[in-house]
């Protein structure tokens, strides 16, 4: 191994292989490697400049280390340190890493090769801890290994439809899709927290016996490694590097309605009409799809929408914000279909037709890597969407949908799909958010998906067209967790789930309400969902134009019965009632990166039993919130840290550290306030 200083860089260079660990922010080293002659310096994930070490922070120390080989004899080999503030890292003479916080080991790579000493790493097995297998004329399917640290506890990684919020021994495709959102940050139990800084198309196996990182296709190898003393302290370093939110502005603060779908100007007068006469302040009321004539026409069907300027106008006028949606798809009858294949701005595909995406109609996904394509969509959707007055934009298809998820058949401006597709949510939602803020906006990007940095881009994340079934309502809980633990503050879920939900069965009633009361403690409270029974005629005939797409069933507060109105109406007011405590947590968010939803290891990571608990969560520091997440539930158990906490329900006050057992009746789930 040969070791060479360049700055405050430590180059180390073996079998064609070029190591490079530098210094990157507060107390933090960013690992990167290469089989070519320089690393292509794509900066990914970490855009914002890091903090410049200080002197007596940062070192580079060249060492030996000794072996003892099978004749008994001592050798010394070649060994390098760099050390960044409480985090550190040792490379040995065949460049196997091994990283510390303050002196104490928390990883080191995993490799398993005889190389001719008798010590824990010499095994016959020839298992090394980066793997480049090239392709054939290409670049390098990578493999990078980790021992595995028994007792740890990982959590973040973006969002997975699963009932696990500690993520070891768990196995996680590294894509996008509808309802799975890949945001490769790693926050561990150990103090440290690790960014795989890489957007290919790949898999993270946190196995019992090692971890691996596996990238389909790419040309460094490049992650993020930071120390703490506790996951606010990992949240701070990490999004100093990635980004923050923006404020969040406070119409989104209050409560959205949506449905599937709105199909007409006037049915989205007659919901906004028929809140404000009850007294109900909508925040924001959003168009779904279909409004066009055609996916990738970007603006209203006039038929259906002849006047919207003067509708957005009526919205304004009682104080609620709109959104639209916006689809990357663009279907072969688009307007603009042919000029945006001619300038090259559509997704590629390396064999067969040129199709990628065949939900009502033969379409292309638009390529968002392209600056060009950037520029041509927030064109139009400013003309035909923005300049009439429409605030926000729900930029629904993210990930994106595709046909079928072979990524290996697509390609990208900047590359082949393998290589970059965890990427482009965060490009597309770039394509509204730099001209919005350009032009004095306050953006605010509805996705169901995003990447390592999207919370820069003023992303509210949902998590998906999840099914409405407790099942669900369960994993959207610890997904909304793990979400947090990922740098991501602004996320939300459908209420009551999308797909599903007789709006006349009792049971789906009882679930929708469990849902809603979990909602007001999210950091965006939205109604939404797709509602049988589906026997809403179209409007027309035909495949052409917003008149023929279905609808589901009324999704508003009144559509559910007098009762339940009244506990949707008693907990809306307790949502009006946590604005200023909202603005508080919404601007933690901006200036330090902590999540709105928290685990409680969050808030209490020196207790033991808040590492354990996945079924509640603190909302911003004071709040303590316990959904109920099975039907037919009435009381459950609740875990109070040690300090005293109010039942905000009954200002009846507990002392903690101890289990309890709240009533939870059907209109209110037990939410316990911090008393300091």
């Amino acid at each position: 191994m040969q070791f060479i200083q360049e700055g405050q860089a430590l180059l180390c260079r073996r079998q064609g292989e070029t190591l490079r660990i530098e210094p990157w922010g507060r107390d933090a080293l960013r690992v990167r490697a290469t089989m070519y002659p320089e690393l292509t310096g794509h900066d990914w994930a970490l855009t914002e400049a890091p903090e410049a070490p200080e002197a007596s922070a940062f070192a580079i120390t060249l060492g030996e280390e000794q072996e003892r080989e099978g004749d008994g004899l001592m050798y010394s080999y070649p060994t390098a340190t760099v050390r960044n503030g409480r985090v550190s890292v040792t490379v040995n003479h065949v460049g196997v890493m091994t990283f510390y916080r303050d002196g104490k080991k928390i990883l080191r790579e995993y490799y398993r090769f005889y190389w001719g000493t008798i010590s824990k790493e010499s095994r016959c097995l020839k298992t090394v801890s980066r793997e480049w297998m090239p392709y054939v004329g290409g670049d390098y399917r990578l493999t990078v290994r980790f021992e595995s640290n028994d007792g740890e506890k990982l959590f973040g990684m973006g969002q997975y439809q699963q009932p696990y919020m500690d993520l070891k021994g768990c196995v996680l495709e590294l894509a996008q899709k509808n309802s799975q959102i890949t945001v490769p940050f790693l926050v561990s139990s150990l103090g440290y927290g690790l960014l795989w800084n890489n957007p290919a198309v790949g898999k993270v196996s946190f196995g019992k016996n090692l971890t691996e990182w596996e990238a389909g296709c790419c040309r460094d190898m490049d992650y993020w490694i930071t120390a703490a003393d506790d996951p606010k302290g990992l949240l701070a370093n990490y999004t100093a590097v990635t980004g923050r939110a923006p404020m969040m502005p406070e119409s989104a603060m209050g409560f959205w309605q949506c449905k599937l779908r709105y199909r007409t100007q006037d049915e989205v007068l007659s919901v906004a009409r028929r809140y404000r006469d009850l007294g109900i302040q909508l925040g924001v009321i959003v168009i779904d799809f279909f409004h066009w004539t055609v996916q990738g026409d970007w603006k209203f069907d006039p038929k259906y929408w002849p006047d919207p300027k003067a509708m957005i106008d009526e919205l304004h006028a009682m104080g609620i914000k709109v959104a639209v949606s916006v689809w990357p798809s663009v279907d072969r009858r688009s307007e603009n279909f042919s000029e945006m294949v001619e300038r090259g701005l559509l997704m590629r595909t390396e064999r067969g037709a040129m199709q990628t995406y065949d939900y009502q109609g033969d379409c292309v996904q638009i390529d968002p890597m392209n600056p060009e394509t950037r520029d041509y969509i927030w064109r139009k959707c400013k003309e035909h969407y923005y300049d009439l007055g429409i605030d926000y934009f729900w930029l629904d298809n993210s990930e994106p949908d595709l046909t079928k998820y072979d990524f290996d058949n697509f390609r990208y401006c900047i590359g082949p799909a393998l290589m970059c597709s965890c990427i482009y949510p965060q490009e597309y939602s770039r394509a509204f958010y730099e001209p919005l803020k350009a032009l004095g906006a306050e953006p605010v990007n509805l996705l169901r998906a995003g990447w390592a940095g999207s919370q820069r881009y003023a992303n509210v994340l949902w998590s998906g067209d999840v099914p409405s079934t407790w099942e669900s309502l369960r994993d959207q809980v610890q997904a909304g967790l793990n979400i947090g633990l990922a740098g991501i503050p602004w996320w939300n879920t459908d209420i009551g789930g999308f797909m599903g939900g007789n709006v006349n069965d009792p049971d789906f009633r009882e679930l929708l309400i469990r849902w809603y009361e979990w909602a007001v403690f999210e950091p965006v409270m939205r109604l939404h969902g797709d509602r049988e029974p589906f026997t809403i005629p179209a409007l027309e005939e035909g495949e052409r134009g917003g008149g023929f797409m279905r609808t589901g069933q009324d999704n508003e507060m009144w559509s559910f019965g007098e009762e339940n109105f009244a506990i949707m109406r008693k907990h809306y007011e307790l949502r009006r009632s946590l604005l200023p405590y909202l603005k508080q947590i919404f601007r933690e968010a901006h200036e330090n990166g902590s999540p709105l939803m928290r685990a409680m290891f969050y808030e209490f990571p020196e207790d033991a039993r808040c590492w354990e608990l996945s079924d509640q969560y603190m909302f911003g520091p004071d709040y303590l919130v316990a959904p109920v997440m099975t039907p037919q539930t009435f009381s459950r158990e609740v875990y109070l840290p040690a300090g005293a906490w109010e039942d905000i329900r009954t200002g009846e006050t507990l002392e903690g550290g101890r289990t309890v057992t709240a009533d939870a009746p059907i209109d209110s789930i037990p939410v316990f306030r911090r008393v300091r």
